[in-house]
């Protein structure tokens, strides 16, 4: 696609230097190393959280990236995924126009670990990504994002490794509390008849007990989102059994139809936090905490599908006129005697998930030890119901040309109900329910060292088990009964067709099909339910060591640590086979694998007062493979004699991803808050995952399998440009201006093995800009980031895969101190009204366009 003209402006930022850092440079106004002049300067908001991001930055033996928060519950966005995907090399894959999962240095969500407070957290995705948007900003203090590998850090992220941090009560000097509400408004909500106005509250509580001694930490928040879209999308073409519509010679492919939804539903999030530390002496602190998120979400919505267009060897080639024919594909026409089906449908997705440890951090002589024990849990229970009906047969005519373009009608009126014939039928597909258990203890004791370039040692070890499941069951219902023309609302929308849709999904369900209807209580799962589901647990242990060193060397003083770690796996996957015809039985395989990671971290001061640093990097990093993938179950059809079986199953055999990566940064703190980078890195990745069919034996018989398999791989590798700078030396009122700017750009060799794709997360530009003032109470921030198209995963499904188009999000906060503890605040998001666009196997035509509108919030905000 065309570049946009806000993509280009990103990238034309980094063409240009940074010229108020060289000027400054030029005219001496840093101060020298010598200067013992104090001048006290208080600092808060947008300002005190970049200087707080940035020293951790500096200070860190790691190439990282920070998110501080800017007052207690304070992060700069809603939820930490918002304010992840600014950073420089990071963006998100969006769920209801919400930014969920991240996507890092050109690698999707496999490539990313994520951590609570150093430990690993399960997940309510079928595989092991985290939805990052269920932390909100009340419950966190910031996060770290490590771009490159220590000894010490949980294995799993060859992208980053991602650590949230929530608040430590002790660090903080009296009681502090805070209170928000915000009133959430989408106007797209009134395209489609729903509310347009929801809540979002949220607060933290922080104090000192016992002299001191105790600190407790207790945080809140709740938002009931709106949950609203429109989308049409293209069902694909007729590739095999098409045939000439316009009588050239050549085969047209016709489409195999397409559907729209309007959907107006809710998504209603709810979480607390609880921490407490206890101080028992000099030489001990005790720290324990609990986190619990619950997600409902609920979406009504009404669907129409247009099926029976695919001219199978030229059927229905009669009732096709006005054929447009582009490229051998037939994008646009008139079909007679086709009838369009109406879905009113309810989609709920219910989600929970804690996380609790107790931590225990001890002196004992030079010795410093850290004991810490650790569980998560994360369970997904969701359902998808259908009642549907089919309109009296009529004249179809269309246009799916590509570039969003998507147009169609009907020749009989879609919203009203006499123009249906048949009664109504139930489907139910699927309730399924994921459960995920992650237990974990880890050790580890540093002591300081004076041997040679060493000046500290750190041992450690860790065990962790986990469990994770999933099952379904799915059922339909044939009815004889009719539903009234009460029980339906009439939604018109612009470009769609009328939409009958139930006004109360439940109600209208049990008076068609029972009161026990939409229950799995007592229905047994069918075979195909039987083999969608598994079973995986996994075992690991890792030991390492790590040394961190300072010196001189070439003339220059340097910092950093090198160190190794040893993990071992043991994995077994369960589930139901099937041969043929015959009943499922139990199925079971495994794997276990012991990986040596090291890794070094180097960073040169290139100057006396340390402004100007290298950092180099060098590492083994690995990432699991996708939990749902390591399944057992599979099924096999047995052909002629017996020989050879086809099918397809999941690969409880699979290992992790390896990668062999170094990393180099150079990095200019110019001034308080201030920094301009430039980062090289590149990842010789291994044991690539993907799905293809290839041959293996089952019993001493072969079989071709259509499955996830260990490939060979290949190389990522990037740019990475960062500027900030809070411009305080310009003269007031001008000096509250600051600028935050990134660009990426990223490569590699690794195809999909469906339909040659680029691989999983690879953006090959991305990047954002931030403008924002601070002064006298007033804060604005006004952020725009783009990425260029990427291939994602969007479904359960891990063979789906769709080219996510280039998107760009622009958003906007503004807000006021009325008094010393009120603020008020706006918040507009999605300004441009992006769309979000998938196209499907490589094909221009086929296009999923869904469109989540505008997102404004105004609200309040007490501090105590």
């Amino acid at each position: 696609m065309k570049p946009t003209a806000l993509s280009v402006l990103i990238r034309t930022l980094f063409l240009i230097p940074a010229v108020p850092a060289f000027a400054q440079a030029q005219q001496g106004t840093a101060p020298a190393s010598g200067d013992t002049a104090v001048q006290q300067v208080t600092v808060t908001g947008i300002r005190a959280s970049v200087r707080s991001a940035l020293s951790v930055k500096e200070n860190s033996n790691s190439i990282v990236e920070v998110v501080s928060s800017e007052d207690i519950g304070k992060l700069p966005d809603t939820t930490i995924a918002e304010s992840l995907a600014r950073l420089p090399g990071l963006a998100a894959g969006l769920d209801r126009g919400n930014a969920s999962q991240i996507v890092a240095r050109g690698m999707g969500e496999r490539f990313i670990g994520a951590t609570l407070n150093g430990r690993e957290l399960a997940s309510s995705e079928p595989n092991r990504a985290v939805r990052f948007e269920q932390f909100p900003s009340e419950s966190l203090s910031g996060a770290v994002v490590y771009k490159t590998q220590n000894a010490d850090l949980v294995e799993g992220g060859v992208a980053t490794t991602i650590d949230l941090q929530t608040v430590q009560p002790l660090k903080y000097k009296g009681r502090q509390a805070s209170l928000k509400a915000d009133a959430l408004y989408y106007p797209l909500a009134n395209d489609v008849d729903a509310k347009t106005v929801r809540p979002r509250l949220g607060g933290i509580y922080i104090d000192q007990l016992a002299g001191g001694t105790v600190g407790v930490a207790a945080a809140f928040s709740y938002q009931k989102q709106p949950s609203i879209e429109k989308r049409k999308n293209h069902w694909g073409f007729n590739e095999d059994h098409s045939v000439d519509l316009n009588g050239d010679g050549k085969v047209d492919k016709t489409p195999w139809g397409f559907e729209d939804e309007i959907k107006r539903g809710t998504n209603e999030r709810a979480s607390v936090l609880g921490k407490l530390e206890w101080k028992a002496s000099p030489d001990a602190l005790i720290t324990a905490d609990l986190y619990y998120a619950k997600n409902k979400i609920h979406e009504p919505s009404v669907q129409h599908w247009v099926d029976g267009l695919g001219n199978w060897d030229g059927g229905i080639s009669g009732n096709y006129s006005n054929a447009d024919i582009r490229d051998g594909y037939v994008v646009g026409g008139t079909v007679r005697d086709i009838s369009v089906s109406t879905h009113s449908t309810r989609w709920f997705q219910n989600m929970s998930n804690f996380a609790g440890g107790l931590n225990g951090k001890f002196n004992a002589g030079e010795w410093k030890l850290d004991a810490d024990v650790a569980t998560s849990r994360a369970d997904r229970d969701s359902q998808w119901a259908d009642v549907r009906q089919s309109s009296v047969p009529g004249t179809v005519s269309w246009a799916f040309t590509g570039n969003e373009y998507q147009s169609y009608s009907f020749s009989q009126d879609t919203g009203n109900l006499s123009n249906y014939a048949g009664t109504p039928q139930l489907f139910v597909d699927t309730d399924g329910h994921v459960d995920d258990r992650l237990n974990s203890a880890q050790l580890s004791a540093t002591r300081p060292l004076d041997f040679g370039p060493v000046n500290r040692i750190k041992f450690g070890a860790r065990f962790a088990d986990r469990e994770k499941s999933y099952r379904q069951t799915t059922w339909n219902i044939g009815t004889t009964g009719t539903l009234p023309a009460s029980a339906f609302e009439t939604i018109r929308v612009d470009g769609y067709f009328p939409a009958l849709m139930l006004g109360d999904f439940e109600g209208a369900v049990a008076a068609l099909a029972g009161p026990g209807a939409l229950s799995a209580d007592g229905r047994a799962p069918t075979t195909a339910d039987q083999l969608a589901g598994w079973k995986v647990k996994e075992r690991s242990s890792a030991v390492y060591a790590q040394a961190d060193v300072e010196g001189v060397m070439f003339g220059l003083k340097y910092r950093g640590n090198a160190g190794v770690r040893v993990v071992h796996t043991k994995q077994t996957g369960s589930g139901m086979e099937s041969r043929g015809d015959a009943a499922p039985t139990a199925v079971e395989g495994g794997a276990s694998y012991t990986k040596v990671l090291p890794s070094a971290n180097l960073i040169f001061n290139l100057d006396e007062a340390q402004q100007h640093q290298l950092r180099l990097s060098v590492a083994r990093a690995m990432s699991r493979a996708p939990l749902d993938e390591m399944r057992a179950s599979r099924q096999l059809s047995v052909q002629q004699g017996s020989q050879p079986l086809t099918g397809s199953a999941g690969n409880p055999g699979l290992l992790p991803m390896m990668a062999n990566q170094a990393d180099m940064s150079y990095q200019w703190y110019f001034d308080k808050g201030s920094l301009l980078s430039a980062g090289l890195f590149y990842k010789k990745i291994a044991s690539y995952i993907g799905i293809t069919t290839d041959t293996t034996t089952i019993d001493g018989v072969p079989a071709a399998l259509t499955r996830s398999v260990n490939g060979d791989g290949g190389y990522v590798r990037g740019v990475e440009l960062a500027y900030q700078q809070a411009f305080t030396m310009l003269p007031a009122p001008f000096d509250g201006l600051g600028i935050a700017a990134n660009y990426s750009y990223n490569d590699s060799s690794i195809r999909e093995y469906t339909n040659h794709f680029p691989m999983v997360g690879l953006m090959r530009r991305n990047g954002g800009v931030t403008l924002w003032y601070e002064k006298n109470g007033f804060e604005a921030r006004l952020q725009a980031n783009y990425h260029s198209p990427f291939t994602r995963m969007p479904r359960w499904t891990a063979g789906y895969l769709v080219e996510n188009a280039e998107e760009t999000y622009v958003s906007a906060n503004i807000s006021k101190y009325v008094t010393p503890q009120l603020q008020l605040h706006v918040g507009l998001d999605n300004i441009t009204n992006q769309k979000v666009i998938h196209t499907q196997a490589g094909n221009p035509y086929i296009q999923n366009v869904m469109e989540y509108g505008r997102r404004y919030n105004v609200g309040l905000t007490y501090k105590f």
